[in-house]
């Protein structure tokens, strides 16, 4: 069940039919919940990872069929190494705004978002959900409209992070920037022009952190509603990182302040 407010009032919730394919986040899948409405596992495949999907499936009630390699193939489209096994979920959920910032309540941590803005690439969104997860954030935000959703490539891309990641659709980033300053949350873009680095910044307390376009960056309005923008340095010669990578880097400075903070 999700609370509705009438400040957070662009989130709703949607669903996205979906396959999982191979061993590593089809378990995620099964260790997060994931609602999984049947697993199609390849004649004749073994090994540990396959007997613990096949275990896990069973004891949740979960309708395992076993298949040709070929139909596997064709359940992916030939996009991906299936490793001989493929889930069939039966929903992707995106959250509401609230259920982000309710994660943060509910460990007793200042509010931790990524938000990005019109990363379109599907591995790239998918890198990024992964970093975020292991880094500790309590959610990511998304565009509706010229932006990567949750897709099987999404999913096999973040390695089960979608499994533990909450992910909310907003119709629009410039406004959704200005409801979350008014529940304290500090906006912190990321662009090469910034004279601060993102290492000398105060990324202690409860902060959305705004990731750009893989080719323009941050657009113009978003640009606006952010309260400070920080830059990477880089020291060799190609002009910018792979939004991916840019993200993880933020998100881990974003976690070690926070546990240095702790021990002092």
């Amino acid at each position: 069940m999700f609370v509705q407010f009438n400040q957070l009032h662009q989130c709703s919730i949607f669903f996205v039919s979906e396959i999982i394919w191979g061993i590593h986040p089809v378990q995620e899948a099964l260790r997060g919940g994931v609602a999984i409405d049947r697993i199609y596992v390849g004649d004749g495949r073994k090994g540990a990872g396959i007997h613990d999907i096949v275990r896990e499936a069973k004891a949740r009630g979960i309708e395992v069929r076993f298949e040709p390699h070929e139909r596997l193939a064709k359940r992916t489209q030939g996009q991906a190494n299936h490793q001989g096994v493929v889930a069939v979920t039966v929903a992707f959920e995106y959250a509401s705004l609230e259920t982000l910032l309710n994660v943060a309540k509910r460990r007793d941590e200042p509010p931790f978002l990524l938000v990005l803005d019109q990363i379109q690439d599907p591995h790239n969104f998918g890198a990024i959900l992964r970093s975020a997860e292991c880094a500790g954030a309590h959610g990511v935000i998304i565009a509706k409209r010229k932006a990567a959703e949750v897709t099987p490539i999404v999913v096999k891309a973040a390695a089960g992070a979608t499994a533990y990641l909450p992910i909310c659709r907003v119709t629009n980033i410039a406004e959704t920037l200005e409801e979350l300053k008014q529940h304290g949350l500090w906006i912190i873009g990321s662009s090469d022009q910034a004279t601060q680095t993102f290492t000398t910044a105060d990324l202690t307390g409860a902060i959305a952190l705004v990731i750009g376009n893989e080719g323009e960056g941050i657009r113009r309005l978003v640009a606006e509603r952010c309260d400070l923008m920080v830059s990477i340095p880089l020291y060799g010669k190609v002009s910018s990182l792979n939004a991916s990578v840019a993200s993880a880097l933020l998100a881990f400075e974003v976690r070690q302040q926070r546990n240095r903070r702790k021990l002092y």
